[in-house]
């Protein structure tokens, strides 16, 4: 029997959201049923120390729609890695699991996937339209700061890689996430929280393979967490973004090329 096509895929990278898991799952499952009607929700576990699992798979019971995977703690990269290659839907969001984007911004991102035909479609927190709410100034400065050096070393005019609510076509998503060099496949276990520079160099490959990217802005709200190391985590992401240049320097990304022969 041919199995029933799904439009989208939600993958939501988790680790130790005991407190907010249930509510986001809610939002999403609420929203998505008058969105769509057929759809999948990935949450990816990295690794949760807390009860993370446990109320995914509570909630799981009663949401078919609901997919859960159990990684190791390897960080949040190879938990979205995870996802995206798991992911059958013809539509691929990522979203934070504290949901500072709303899930209802992935309307606004889709219509200029469905009407415009774009590639990928990425949430911005800059640009006419965009809102900050609640960002403490030296989150903000430290956010300007990186984009910057992300603009100058791999990304000119894309003004916000890090917001973490980005949508793919299928086959986009699946043919830049196979050719990851820093962050593709599969990572060695982690002591401590990792977030990583993975927007960059997915956002840098599409760019050298073909795929269009637009910048769609958004309202954000800042939600406090401890999970952030500000020194050693802005430090491993810098040198990750220089990377990624070096490794295009290098002709080491050389090999990819859009999986489809009639390239935009």
């Amino acid at each position: 029997m041919e199995e029933k096509m799904i439009e989208f895929s939600l993958v939501i990278p988790a680790y130790n959201e005991e407190d907010k898991i249930t509510a986001s799952l809610t939002q999403i499952m609420n929203f998505m049923r008058g969105f769509s009607s057929s759809f999948e929700v990935l949450v990816i576990d990295d690794g949760s120390s807390d009860s993370t699992v446990q109320k995914v798979e509570e909630y799981k019971k009663e949401n078919p729609e609901i997919k859960l995977y159990k990684n190791p703690h390897k960080g949040k990269p190879f938990a979205v890695w995870t996802g995206m290659m798991e992911a059958v839907g013809e539509y691929i969001y990522m979203a934070d699991a504290d949901l500072s984007a709303s899930i209802e911004e992935l309307k606004k991102l889709f219509v200029w996937m469905k009407d415009q035909d774009f590639d990928l479609v990425i949430g911005s927190r800059e640009g006419v339209g965009a809102r900050r709410i609640g960002e403490p100034l030296y989150r903000h400065l430290m956010g300007r700061v990186f984009n910057y050096w992300v603009q100058l070393i791999a990304l000119p005019g894309i003004n916000d890689s890090q917001c973490g609510f980005k949508l793919f076509k299928k086959k986009a998503a699946k043919d830049i996430f196979g050719k990851l060099l820093i962050y593709g496949g599969d990572k060695k276990e982690l002591k401590s929280t990792f977030f990583g520079a993975w927007d960059v160099e997915v956002l840098f490959l599409a760019r050298k393979m073909g795929y269009t990217i637009k910048q769609v802005p958004v309202t954000w709200t800042y939600v406090k967490t401890k999970k952030f190391n500000v020194i050693t985590s802005s430090i491993k992401m810098a040198w990750d973004v220089f990377k990624v240049r070096l490794n295009d320097l290098r002709g080491k990304y050389k090999t990819a090329k859009r999986s489809d022969k009639n390239s935009k």
